[in-house]
């Protein structure tokens, strides 16, 4: 079959090399596993070989059908790796991804399959070699660049080997780079507002040959006491600063000052002594009680949950920081919190909205749920909001967060309930029930 160039097609066609390739990904049995234009199936061959918990999509009619008659028990989708939701892979669990990438889209699919949130555990790419070396970049080098940032931020780079263009054909007439891409542990990612980081990056990239002073201006900063911070002299272009200087200066843009701590972030959640009404089963309140007291002894008590919708339907979900005292790391409502004492249902939900998430909204009661074991004997109320964000994700409550269809969400709950908190499960059936 001959290659497409319209589709940038080049073929893998070295076996050793394949195997190589798809024995870096660290596949194993039972691993769920995402192949992008497998072509003739080179990759393919060992990757369902490793695991048969894998789909491959493929742009090209014509492989498609050679791709379904050589792999019958595979999922095959014709579709644009481009155009691919990877939203839907959070039904599927941490999904590592591998593929020839053609030159021409390759930065636009490291963009959408690293985007915040993702379900990707690894990618094993091959891309071009002057791409490879752009996302390796150090600072200081005519390769260091916006890409290096942007994707370096929540992600660390391997470059795993050279490839000569012989191993492919046709030949392409530059060389290639196998590079392996993980996400960065969650202690290895220094707190900062995600979108504002985006757009000072871009910002100071735009035309790297100037003094950031000058393409950060419009955000008239006390650049003397910036530049001092970061230790840098006041002329630094954008290519001198590391990614932990980026950090740095986004905090500084975020809350006037040279960034507060992963530590800081975590002293937040001291909250024990927080005094929660303690209610009966009939919601009426019966005494006080510091949140420790009331965790500890399960008692019955107060809570809200939020379900922020965007004009298309979506829901916002956020996953639950590392440091929060219940259900870390799950998978929760778009923003929820407990009734203090002497506050109602209907005054917590907007200041929860705005804590959690830096936005006001009007509320809209859904319905309610008792207390029982999987609400943590919380009484809920489930309220509704429209906002389209960006949201300030406040780093000791949230982790990440993102928009889901409703079909995402439902699919996701019914492969793997484990990935969120039980008191979310219940809000999200009880939103069903209504049909709201």
């Amino acid at each position: 079959m001959q290659p497409t160039k319209s589709l940038g097609q080049n073929f893998l066609h070295d076996q050793n090399l394949a195997e190589w390739i798809v024995t870096q990904s660290g596949l194993e049995p039972g691993d769920a596993w995402l192949e992008l234009g497998p072509g003739l199936g080179a990759l393919t061959e060992f990757a369902v070989a490793k695991s048969t918990h894998g789909f491959a999509i493929e742009k090209d009619g014509r492989l498609v059908e050679f791709l379904r008659e050589r792999f019958p028990s595979l999922e095959i989708r014709h579709a644009d790796a481009t155009d691919f939701d990877v939203r839907d892979l959070f039904a599927r669990g941490p999904v590592k991804v591998l593929g020839n990438l053609p030159y021409y889209v390759s930065s636009q699919i490291l963009f959408g399959f690293t985007a915040e949130p993702s379900p990707v555990a690894s990618m094993i790419f091959t891309l071009q070699r002057e791409l490879a070396e752009r996302l390796s970049a150090e600072p200081r080098t005519k390769e260091y660049g916006a890409l290096t940032l942007l994707i370096g931020r929540r992600w660390q780079f391997k470059y795993l080997r050279t490839l000569p263009g012989s191993v492919f054909f046709p030949a392409p007439k530059v060389e290639s780079a196998i590079v392996r891409i993980t996400p960065r542990a969650p202690e290895q990612i220094s707190q900062c507002d995600g979108p504002r980081f985006t757009a000072l990056v871009k910002q100071g990239f735009s035309q790297r040959r100037k003094q950031l002073r000058k393409m950060l201006a419009s955000y008239a900063l006390d650049w003397t006491a910036l530049t001092s911070g970061l230790g840098v002299p006041e002329t630094v272009r954008a290519e001198e600063l590391s990614l932990d200087q980026w950090i740095a200066l986004t905090n500084f843009v975020t809350h006037g000052g040279i960034p507060r701590s992963a530590a800081g972030a975590a002293g937040a959640q001291d909250v024990h002594g927080e005094i929660f009404d303690v209610v009966d089963e009939e919601d009426q309140v019966v005494r006080t009680a510091t949140r420790h007291a009331v965790h500890a002894g399960k008692l019955l008590h107060r809570a809200v949950h939020i379900f922020v919708f965007n004009q298309r339907g979506e829901l916002f979900l956020q996953r639950r920081s590392r440091w929060k005292d219940m259900h870390p790391l799950k998978w929760d409502s778009s923003a929820a919190g407990h009734v203090n004492s002497g506050q109602g249902y209907d005054e917590t939900a907007p200041r929860e909205l705005e804590e959690e998430l830096g936005v006001k909204a009007a509320v809209t009661l859904i319905g309610s749920i008792a207390a029982c074991a999987n609400t943590g004997w919380e009484h809920v109320r489930l309220y509704s909001a429209a906002h389209e964000g960006p949201f300030t994700l406040e780093p000791a409550e949230i982790e990440t967060g993102g928009f889901f269809t409703l079909e995402q969400v439902s699919r996701w709950i019914e492969s793997r309930p484990g990935d969120f908190a039980n008191g979310f499960l219940e809000c999200f059936r009880l939103f069903q029930n209504k049909g709201v």
